[in-house]
């Protein structure tokens, strides 16, 4: 049987699921994608995803490889998943690929963004299902200071949670992109980078916002880059407000760009 590599790109809300990777007796994202790609394939099939999103966490960009059989073109597919997915996902966009794409290790670099509500009505449930209500005022000089420091190539082992990578790893990330941006409300920040270690972003937030508030030096998210451990990071910003928005690839692993 002739078969087809596509990528899908989902858009969830990850209120209601464990995290993206597939766990026996709880709801995954990757299980709910895999479950309705089976059905629509008639039999067993993976789906690959590009970030191991975690319990709580949202994606408008998260990349899926999965490998079909060829009468599935990617805009049926697409369309077909739709309509029977639950409705906490939703596939924006499907890309047919060459067979050697592998959603994960294939990735140039990835996007997440972190939204912090500063105004009294961050708290409102309107909002506060996608932001951390942050109640005490933030030196936004601080915030970017501190964004500034984590551009470029840095050992980020006191930003990840212990253990999770093997000792060999040497933590080490590139950080293209580390901004905090103004929005009605509140601040977002995004940041773009080869790889991210797990809970690197909640971390880093956290540890920005403590320094902001006065709750820890300045120079605090600065000093922990290339520290041997994770002892002294800040605890990690929650995980509702953290959400995956972007993965490149090489343009020539695409067959088709729908």
């Amino acid at each position: 049987m002739s078969e087809r590599t596509v990528q899908l790109v989902l858009h969830y809300d990850g209120a209601q699921f464990a995290g993206w990777q597939r766990q026996p007796n709880t709801r995954t994202v990757q299980g709910v994608v895999e479950e309705t790609l089976s059905r629509l394939c008639n039999t067993a099939t993976s789906a690959v995803g590009a970030g191991r999103t975690d319990a709580g966490v949202h994606a408008r960009g998260q990349a899926v490889g999965a490998t079909v059989p060829a009468a599935w073109t990617a805009d049926k597919l697409r369309r077909a998943l739709n309509a029977l997915l639950p409705n906490d996902v939703w596939v924006v966009a499907a890309h047919e690929m060459h067979p050697e794409f592998h959603a994960r290790y294939s990735a140039l670099a990835r996007r997440y963004s972190y939204r912090v509500g500063t105004d009294d009505a961050a708290q409102s449930p309107f909002r506060a299902r996608w932001e951390w209500a942050v109640r005490r005022p933030l030196d936004r000089e601080a915030l970017q200071q501190s964004a500034d420091a984590l551009v470029g190539d840095h050992c980020f082992r006191a930003y990840a949670v212990r253990g999770t990578a093997p000792e060999s790893d040497d933590h080490r990330c590139v950080v293209r992109v580390a901004r905090w941006g103004e929005r009605p409300g509140g601040l977002t920040f995004e940041i773009e980078a080869n790889r991210f270690l797990h809970h690197m972003v909640r971390f880093v937030v956290g540890t920005m916002v403590a320094a902001a508030s006065g709750a820890r030096p300045r120079s605090a998210v600065q000093e922990l880059l290339g520290a041997p451990n994770n002892d002294d990071v800040s605890p990690p910003a929650p995980a509702h407000a953290l959400c995956l928005e972007y993965v490149e690839y090489p343009r020539a692993l695409y067959l088709q760009i729908a």
